[in-house]
Parts: C-alpha cells; sequence; structure tokens
C-alpha cells in the first residue's frame, strides 16, 4: 500500500492477526494490489445487515443506496455522500485501526466485500 493512511491500517491490522483469525482475513484482503480493491455500496450493507451489527468493509464504502438503520462500520475509507448517509442513519464510523482496538478478536464482527 502506498498511502500513509493504508500503510498505518495494514499494520495495525497485521499486528491484530498475529492473535485473530478475523483480522488475518482483513489484513489479507487489504494487502490486495489497488485495481482489486474492494468498493462496498450502502445498499449492500443496509441488505446484509440489521441494527446494532458490526461491519467491517477493508475497502472503499461509496454512497449508493440508502441505509435506514443503524450500525458500526469501519472501512479504509468512505466516499462523502456515504459519510453524509451514514451519519444522517446514526450510524457509528470509524478506521479499520482504530476498530482494531476496539474489537481486538473480531468476534460478532461481518466482512462484508
Amino acid at each position: 500500500m502506498k498511502s500513509r493512511v493504508g500503510r498505518k491500517v495494514l499494520l495495525t491490522v497485521e499486528k491484530s492477526a498475529k492473535e485473530s483469525r478475523f483480522w488475518k482475513r482483513v489484513g489479507e484482503i487489504l494487502s490486495r494490489p489497488r485495481s482489486r480493491r474492494v468498493e462496498v455500496n450502502l445498499s449492500k450493507i443496509a441488505r446484509l445487515t440489521k441494527p446494532g451489527d458490526k461491519v467491517v468493509v477493508p475497502g472503499k464504502v461509496l454512497g449508493g443506496g440508502i441505509i435506514k438503520h443503524n450500525v458500526t462500520i469501519a472501512a479504509l475509507s468512505f466516499s462523502s455522500t456515504a459519510l453524509n448517509k451514514l451519519k444522517a442513519a446514526g450510524c457509528t464510523i470509524m478506521r479499520i485501526d482504530e476498530f482494531t482496538k476496539v474489537e481486538p478478536k473480531g468476534s460478532g464482527v461481518k466482512i462484508i466485500v
């Protein structure tokens, strides 16, 4: 990963991967080349989650679609449209490296790709 934020996130995830298979899988997805990086629309997140779920998107969250329930979502980055829609729905938003501190084991967290 070339960006400073991306490298920092990947290093944090790799440290957590030593203790958790969940974070190991997230690290594998984040290590992919940029052309294969994950992009997920809000409509997919809304379809696959229920209120109160915790979600990791190892890539970028895009603003396509509508989400009406609150979830805790961590991603590498967010589009400005997605941020506005997530805040309006009352979602908790954070970067993946921050989320590794909240959920060190990753139990009960969904990976959406």
